[in-house]
């Protein structure tokens, strides 16, 4: 076992060198994205499709990977705190070699489970695309959607679930303390099962994406700050709460202007 002095001195090391890959990350999928809404390349392309034309197998490809890169770029940060409390726990146990070939695996884990929602978050955009219930800017033309929507965020933030998903994002210690598994495929299994917990947690805030853009960065920003805010911040949850008392007046808004 390496002196405490020597152990502290790695950590930090090992600390410096997570939060850099993390800041690299988030900065190029933000940087993806800032560069399709800036170049509208995707929203040309959007734009020349039919409205109820079927998608090709590239398109839903393309429509795929923006979702994934946003998901990449919306909850590594709130991620950050259970990654970097990872690499401290697994170099403290003193087991592996390299502890930050782990730390990356987790990494890749946690996001794995983003992955699949943004696979059902693109066929979800290409259901309502073909049902022409968003315009070509992939924004809902149907107010009794948006408001739909709005209701059900709304719902969610004072769920069981959302509160039990929640207090597992909020206590990530605790979860890696309960959940620990060795090796890289432990550390795979339970970034899967962190973003799994974050998944079920964040969902509804995602399907909000539809009622202003799913390319508006700015509620891609907004939602960003919230589900940060709802993990890391004290009394987060609360605030949580409060927004979605919010989501709830705003839906009951807009589907009482839409059918009255």
């Amino acid at each position: 076992m390496p002196p405490a002095a020597s152990l502290e001195s790695v950590l930090k090391q090992d600390r410096a060198i997570t939060i850099a890959g993390l800041a690299a990350i988030v900065g190029l999928a933000w940087a993806y994205l800032i560069y399709q809404a800036a170049s509208m390349a995707f929203m040309n392309w959007a734009m020349a499709m039919p409205q109820m034309h079927s998608w090709r197998v590239l398109e839903f490809v393309l429509l795929f990977l923006m979702w994934a890169v946003m998901m990449v770029a919306m909850m590594v940060p709130s991620a950050a705190p259970v990654v970097l409390i990872f690499a401290a726990v697994n170099r403290n146990r003193g087991s592996q070699q390299r502890p930050l070939v782990p730390t990356g695996v987790f990494l890749v884990g946690y996001l794995a489970a983003w992955t699949g929602f943004s696979a059902v978050a693109a066929v979800v955009q290409w259901a309502l695309h073909t049902a022409a219930l968003l315009s070509s800017m992939m924004v809902s033309t149907s107010p009794v959607l948006g408001g739909v929507l709005l209701l059900i965020a709304g719902i969610t933030q004072w769920t069981p679930l959302k509160q039990t998903c929640l207090a597992h994002c909020r206590s990530p210690l605790e979860f890696l303390m309960t959940e620990w598994r060795e090796g890289a495929r432990g550390a795979f299994l339970m970034g899967l099962r962190h973003g799994a917990y974050c998944v079920g947690c964040c969902w509804a805030l995602m399907a909000l994406l539809f009622v202003a853009g799913v390319m508006n960065l700015l509620w891609v920003a907004a939602i960003t700050a919230l589900v940060l805010i709802e993990k890391v911040v004290p009394r987060g949850h609360m605030v949580g709460r409060v927004v979605g008392a919010v989501m709830m007046l705003a839906g009951l808004a807009v589907l009482a202007k839409a059918i009255g």
